[in-house]
């Protein structure tokens, strides 16, 4: 059963040096005749189910002026939201007017998250964002007035040169805004990126290790609950959508570059504009066999801090978790970890989580 919505809008105003996302500069026109196709494509796949979680990412669906913005929202209304729906809008913070805080407010947004990423100017400009310290506090001020109380800020580190005094500053910065959700980010290299075709180099592994410590201490201090490796929020503020992913349910991918999950078939869309504006919008599908989509629940699932429920797995796959052998073999070793509830990745490997969950990786469950 589909209970979520992904939504891609590839248009900024500028590139980040960090982003590999599919994007694209944006342009009135492109934009105008995108919209278009992006009706058709949800109008031909979505099957008038009930959504519980509808989430417009980039890119940057900020950068749309109103008219874009209105055309957009005509397109949103044709899916069915549930009267407890989450329903998130990424914004730069550059982008954000009270005009257009108000709109999304009242057209049924109820979760913004936004792209501050670093508050120090010489990393605001090596990642070419084009915010202040300033306009940060000034704009979600804006959107806490107009009525926002669900607000994610993701907080990127382990930057080029970034030294872990200047870390717990930025931290120190942003926990003055009292937002209940926040994303963190170790940086990545990623290839055709500004910062791996300029040649930028990683920071040691030590120091990341003792950034992403930093990062788990003071935001747990302060109240946040650790619910996924990269993510933090207050009690009941958890990101309902992400969650979808985590738990490897279904959901719609719609847009350029967009993945989904619909029955057993992943598909990605394609990142080709010409291609999308001819109709042409899926680029690869895969048809998951019954070993690869336990695999996923595996390495998707223990993501999360809680870990994986046994009960909710013995109702999705008819089996108990533990005659699954390489879960036993993990829990002997310490890896793993349980209680009466759910099994879990042992709290003091969670930074290097990444060699625990690629032992699911081509392992046999049936």
């Amino acid at each position: 059963m589909i209970k979520s919505v992904y939504i891609h809008i590839p248009f900024c105003k500028n590139i980040c040096s960090y982003c590999d996302f599919c994007k694209q500069f944006f342009d009135d026109k492109k934009v105008d005749k995108y919209l278009s196709e992006l009706s058709k494509e949800v109008e031909l796949k979505y099957k008038n189910e009930i959504i519980d979680t509808l989430y417009i990412g980039g890119g940057t669906p900020s950068s749309l002026n109103m008219l874009q913005l209105e055309d957009l929202f005509k397109i949103i209304k044709k899916i069915k939201l549930n009267k407890n729906y989450e329903f998130t809008f990424e914004c730069n913070i550059e982008d954000i007017t009270i005009e257009k805080a108000k709109f999304l407010y009242n057209n049924g947004v109820n979760r913004i998250s936004l792209g501050v990423q670093t508050f120090k100017p010489k990393y605001i400009k090596l990642l070419n964002r084009k915010h202040t310290k300033k306009e940060v506090f000034d704009n979600i001020k804006i959107l806490k007035e107009v009525g926002f109380t669900n607000i994610n800020v993701d907080l990127m580190y382990a930057l080029p040169n970034e030294t872990l005094k200047e870390l717990d500053e930025d931290i120190d910065i942003l926990l003055q805004l009292k937002v209940n959700h926040i994303s963190t980010y170790s940086l990545i290299l990623e290839d055709n990126t500004i910062f791996k075709i300029k040649g930028f180099s990683s920071v040691s592994e030590e120091l990341d290790a003792k950034m992403y410590e930093l990062i788990c201490k003071k935001l747990t201090n302060e109240g946040y609950i650790h619910y996924e490796i990269s993510n933090f929020a207050k009690k009941n503020c958890e990101s309902r959508h992400n969650l979808t992913y985590w738990n490897n349910n279904r959901y719609y991918g719609f847009g350029l570059g967009a993945s989904g999950y619909i029955d057993n078939i992943r598909y990605t869309n394609t990142r080709s504009l010409n291609e999308y504006l001819k109709g042409n919008y899926v680029y690869e599908k895969e048809m998951l066999t019954n070993n690869e989509i336990l695999e996923n629940e595996f390495i998707l699932g223990f993501r999360k801090i809680a870990g994986i429920s046994k009960q909710s797995f013995k109702i999705k796959y008819k089996t108990d978790i533990k005659n699954i052998e390489l879960i036993n073999k993990l829990l002997e070793k310490n890896y793993l970890q349980e209680n009466e509830a759910y099994i879990f990745i042992n709290p003091k490997y969670i930074y290097v989580s990444n060699t625990i969950l690629e032992e699911f990786i081509g392992g046999v469950y049936e």
